[in-house]
């Protein structure tokens, strides 16, 4: 079972702070370039703006995002397209993803979770697979959502237990309650399968 520290109450700058600290240390230990994945949706976006504000050396980041609407990058749905907006002129290599591509090992796996307990886009009716063979999927949620209703690509469980540490942000009681029974082990949804794999420290701000 995973290793998880929960904090309440952060704000943006301060979840962004300890991104900045936990990505500096990273290419620190590493000596050179590192790669991570980061979510779509409303809540990142803020952290990120932040941390493109920051003096974080971005030339030496690649970013994936961990999963997209499959849709043109200058549609609104595109996570790729508002990431790469954000991040490629503040030196960022964001990365396209692709059913071919080969994820790298991350040094920060970064995710959301909705409330039905999908992680990415790994939603319960694709019911993901800890030892999937693949590291990328195209996938159609079911239900479709209604604010994007869109086929998806997605990093899979094991492309995303390749990391040093897992992030989630999660707001609103109803997910935390999702999250804590996943840690619990008192569900099966992706989330829990997620964390009944991950060997590495999870941490989670709510």
């Amino acid at each position: 079972m995973a290793d998880i520290t929960t904090q309440a109450g952060a704000d943006s700058a301060a979840i962004a702070d300890w991104i900045k600290a936990r990505l500096e240390a990273a290419m620190t230990e590493a000596g050179g370039p590192i790669a991570i994945t980061v979510p779509g949706g409303s809540t990142p976006f803020p952290i990120l703006e932040e941390l493109a504000r920051s003096d974080l050396d971005w030339t030496q980041i690649s970013v994936w995002p961990g999963d997209d609407r499959i849709v043109p990058e200058d549609h609104p749905a595109s996570n790729t397209g508002k990431i790469r907006s954000l991040l490629e002129p503040v030196g960022a290599q964001v990365v396209t993803l692709t059913e071919n591509a080969v994820p790298p090992h991350f040094a920060l796996a970064w995710l959301g979770m909705g409330a039905d307990g999908h992680i990415a886009s790994l939603f319960p009716n694709t019911d993901p697979q800890s030892d999937d063979p693949l590291m990328v999927r195209r996938l159609t949620p079911d239900p479709l959502p209604p604010e994007a209703p869109f086929d998806r690509i997605t990093l899979t469980i094991p492309a995303l237990i390749r990391s040093d540490s897992l992030l989630f942000v999660i707001r609103g009681d109803d997910k935390r309650a999702v999250f804590d029974a996943a840690a619990a082990g008192h569900h099966d949804l992706p989330i829990a399968r997620l964390l009944g794999t991950a060997k590495q420290p999870v941490h989670c701000f709510t």
